[in-house]
């Protein structure tokens, strides 16, 4: 497909009543992306030269949200017909096919759109309609076809007859146009039925009368889900888990309790990798191959090289680095923070803004005091550096390679390669108090009886 012959139009109008929300329905997210932003990436393969997502309620949350998308109003919303009246001057002059999707099925696939297009290419259909077969039809709109196979009509449930109803290929909503016979389509439209609402479904009967045929393409049920509440919200991304979880599995990764672990959209993990039970991944996050992540750690916006591991208990935020080999421990979090390859944090720590040479090993309990109220300030220690247990460095500052801070002490001036660093008060023994202190606790507690 040339870029030119194919226009995508996204529908995210509607009032997301249901969904009992502040936010645009379409930017509730699924596997950590807005769900519009799935149904563009789906469509992006296909290098659309127009692109126009059609907003209404709420869309001073949606306009600006992607720069290369017309945006047309649609105001009031009169029914999905009207809403692609509302694109139709964007399309102006445009003979290609002419996706219509809604922004709230976030798990069309691109597969999906392309047998689209190719189904109203192969059999020159003014109009295709995407079906599906739930295993319960329910109220959804029948797709009846005609004996040669093509679409004969939509008929919705309320109006089928017994064997209409008995049909199991039902309607999805989205729709593929001949961009040159669309404005023909749009303008045999009416408002005549209950909701008084122009229904972009009779196009298939608008089609019909002129002599134009219509075609039907086919989905698999889960990749047409929409969602209206928080329940299908929950349902979609239940889907989009298992299809993640599977994934990785089949290209190398093993997942300890594959149910209990969570991807986003762009995860990457590497061949060898193991992932123990309670892992969530948030945006942005690589992982090399070899790398084990244990339990109840949560990752987003890192990069983990060959060999590392991390966790138990450990988190990982954006900016993160670690490098080939190296270990971040129990109830460690890194923000903003590079590990060489090597470097250890294994137990109770936070470093934050900071660069850990290779080989370096970090105390437990260690602090980088990376903010001063005001400003973030960074943190550099350098290769093979020993940062004693319960230190504080109080940035900006540095350690250079090879140095030792001594454990339980605040550094705030910069330390020397291969220096010893100790900052921590006198130590004092006072023989024999120990017994006399505690006599004298008692005696206290027993006069406050």
């Amino acid at each position: 497909m040339t870029s030119s012959s194919v226009a995508a139009v996204i529908l995210a109008a509607g009032k997301g009543t249901r969904m009992k929300s502040d936010r645009h329905k379409v930017l509730h997210a699924v596997g950590g992306r807005a769900m519009v932003g799935h149904v563009v990436a789906a469509v992006a393969p296909l290098a659309p030269a127009r692109r126009v997502l059609v907003v209404g309620d709420k869309r001073e949350q949606l306009e600006g949200l992607l720069p290369d998308w017309q945006v047309a109003v649609q105001d009031p919303p009169q029914g999905t017909g009207h809403a692609v009246m509302a694109a139709a001057p964007m399309l102006d002059g445009f003979a290609g096919d002419v996706l219509v999707l809604f922004g709230d099925t976030p798990l069309i696939p691109t597969q999906t759109l392309e047998a689209m297009v190719a189904a109203r290419r192969t059999g020159d259909h003014a109009v295709v309609v995407l079906g599906f077969r739930p295993d319960d039809p329910g109220g959804y709109g029948r797709l009846v076809l005609a004996p040669d196979g093509s679409l004969d009509r939509i008929v919705e449930m309320k109006d089928a007859t017994a064997d209409e109803r008995a049909i199991g290929l039902c309607n999805s909503g989205a729709m593929v146009f001949d961009g040159a016979r669309l404005g023909a389509l749009l303008d045999a439209l009416d408002r005549n039925n209950a909701a008084g609402e122009y229904y972009l479904t009779d196009t298939v009967a608008a089609a019909r009368a002129r002599g134009w045929t219509a075609g039907v393409a086919e989905a698999a049920s889960d990749d047409v889900l929409g969602v209206n509440s928080r329940a299908d919200l929950a349902l979609v991304e239940r889907v989009f888990q298992a299809r993640a979880r599977a994934r990785a599995m089949a290209e190398g990764a093993t997942l300890i309790a594959p149910e209990t672990v969570y991807f986003a959209h762009d995860t990457e993990l590497g061949r060898d990798v193991t992932v123990g039970p309670q892992v969530v991944f948030g945006p942005g996050v690589r992982i090399a191959d070899g790398v084990t992540v244990e339990a109840f750690c949560h990752l987003e916006g890192v990069t983990v090289e060959r060999g590392a591991t991390v966790g138990p208990f450990a988190r990982l935020r954006p900016g993160s680095h670690l490098g080939e080999g190296a270990r971040v421990g129990n109830f460690v979090e890194l923000k903003k923070a590079m590990l060489g390859p090597g470097a250890k944090a294994n137990h109770l720590s936070y470093i934050g803004d900071a660069e850990v040479g290779a080989g370096a090993n970090i105390g437990a309990g260690t602090i980088t005091c990376n903010y001063d109220g005001i400003a973030k300030h960074a943190t550099v220690i350098g290769a093979d550096a020993f940062i004693g247990s319960n230190s504080a460095l109080v940035a900006p500052v540095q350690v250079g390679a090879g140095a030792i801070v001594g454990a339980g002490s605040v550094i705030t001036r910069d330390v020397g390669a291969g220096d010893l660093a100790v900052a921590r008060g006198q130590q004092t023994n006072h023989e024999g108090r120990a017994a006399r202190l505690r006599r004298r606790k008692q005696g206290d507690k027993k006069q406050r009886a």
